[in-house]
C-alpha cells in the first residue's frame, strides 16, 4: 500500500513520461505536483517506488520511467477519464459509422481508430449468423459440391465440401428444395439435430448429402483472416519501437499472425466494458513495450465481437479508452441498423 504522497508523485510521473516521454526526475516532480518537498525527499520516494517495482532507472539518465507495474496501478487506481471532455476534443462525439455491409463497417471501424489514437487499430468481425434463410449446391466436379448459403440479412457464405456420392445436379437441387422447406430460419446446430434424427427416415442418398453439407458449420471456424488490423505502420513513428527494429519486426509479425490477436480479442469479447492489457499481460501480445484496449461491441444488445487499439505503454491511456468505447458504440449501432 502507498501512502497519500507516494500516489501522488507516482501518478505525476506517469502522467509526465507519457506527456513528454523522458525520464523525470525530482525537481520535474516538485514543480508537477506542487509540493513543498525537498528534491532528496523526492529521491527518497522514487527510490521506494522503484524498490516495489512501478519505477526504473535508465542507464542514460538519473530521472525515472514507470514500468509495465508502474503503469497498472496507475490505470487501476489513479485514471481519470473525463468522457465529454475527450469525445469534443477528438471530434467524436459527432462521429459516426454509416450503416453499411458489416464488413464495411468493420473496415471503416479499425481504420477509425486507428485514425484517432495514432496507433494500430484492431477490430474482430462479428460471429456470422449461423441461422440460414436460404441454401443452394452447386456440382463443380464428380466428388465437390458447392454450398451457397444466404443468411438472414443476406450475407452470402459459399464453401466447398466433398461428397463420396457423385450426385446429380438435379438431386442437389431437390436436397436444396427440401432443407430450404423444412429448415429455413434455424440455426445450423439445429438443423443438424433434426437431421440425425430424420436420416434414418429419409433413407436417400441425398439425405446423406445435407448431413455433411451442415455438419462443418462455417460460422463455427471463424479464421484469422476475420481479423482486420490498421495502422501498422503507426509504430514506426513510436520511439520505443523505432530503436529496435528487431522488435518492431516481430510485432509485425503478430500482426500478420492474426490468430492470436483473435484469441486476445475472443477473451475481451467475455468482458463488459473496456479492458487494458499492459506489458505481456494478455499473454497473446508478448511484448513488454505493448499495451492493447479492447472493448466489446454487439449487435441488437447481444456482444458478437471486439475491437481495441493496440499501441505502446507510453499510451495516453484516458484518450484510448475513450476512443475504444465510443468506436465500440459506433460499430454497435451502425451493424444493430443494418438489418
Amino acid at each position: 500500500m502507498l501512502d497519500d504522497r507516494s500516489k501522488l508523485l507516482l501518478k505525476a510521473l506517469v502522467e509526465r513520461y507519457i506527456a513528454d516521454g523522458q525520464p523525470v526526475g525530482s525537481r520535474t516532480l516538485a514543480k508537477a505536483t506542487g509540493l513543498e518537498l525537498s528534491p532528496a525527499t523526492i529521491r527518497n520516494v522514487m527510490s521506494d517506488l522503484e524498490e516495489l517495482g512501478l519505477i526504473a532507472s535508465p542507464h542514460t539518465s538519473a530521472g525515472r520511467i514507470p514500468t509495465a507495474r508502474g503503469y497498472r496501478l496507475f490505470v487501476d487506481t489513479m485514471l481519470t477519464v473525463n468522457r465529454d471532455q475527450l469525445a469534443a476534443q477528438d471530434g467524436m462525439a459527432t462521429a459516426s459509422l454509416q450503416a453499411d455491409q458489416p464488413h464495411k463497417v468493420i473496415n471503416h471501424a479499425a481504420q477509425l481508430l486507428s485514425n484517432m489514437s495514432q496507433f494500430v487499430g484492431v477490430v474482430m468481425a462479428p460471429r456470422r449468423s449461423t441461422v440460414f434463410r436460404h441454401i443452394e449446391f452447386l456440382s463443380l466436379s464428380e466428388h465437390r459440391v458447392l454450398v451457397i448459403i444466404v443468411s438472414p440479412d443476406g450475407e452470402v457464405q459459399n464453401r466447398v465440401i466433398h461428397t463420396q456420392t457423385v450426385y446429380t445436379q438435379s438431386q442437389l437441387q431437390e436436397a436444396a428444395n427440401f432443407l430450404n422447406a423444412h429448415y429455413a430460419g434455424l440455426t445450423m446446430e439445429a438443423v443438424r439435430e433434426r437431421l440425425r434424427h430424420e436420416v434414418d427416415a429419409l433413407r436417400t442418398e441425398i439425405a446423406q448429402l445435407m448431413v455433411t453439407a451442415v455438419e462443418d458449420d462455417p460460422s463455427s471456424n471463424q479464421t484469422a483472416d476475420e481479423v482486420v488490423v490498421a495502422g501498422e505502420r503507426n509504430l514506426l513513428s513510436v520511439t520505443e519501437f523505432s530503436s529496435d527494429m528487431g522488435n518492431l519486426r516481430r510485432m509485425f509479425d503478430l500482426f500478420e499472425q492474426k490468430a492470436q490477436l483473435m484469441r486476445l480479442l475472443d477473451v475481451s469479447t467475455q468482458a463488459e466494458g473496456v479492458r487494458i492489457f499492459i506489458g505481456g499481460e494478455s499473454q497473446v501480445v508478448p511484448y513488454q513495450d505493448l499495451s492493447v484496449v479492447t472493448a466489446p461491441y454487439e449487435v441488437d444488445g447481444q456482444v458478437v465481437g471486439t475491437l481495441g487499439v493496440i499501441g505502446p505503454q507510453r499510451m495516453a491511456y484516458d484518450r484510448m479508452i475513450q476512443i475504444v468505447d465510443i468506436t465500440s458504440k459506433l460499430v454497435s449501432n451502425a451493424l444493430s441498423h443494418n438489418k
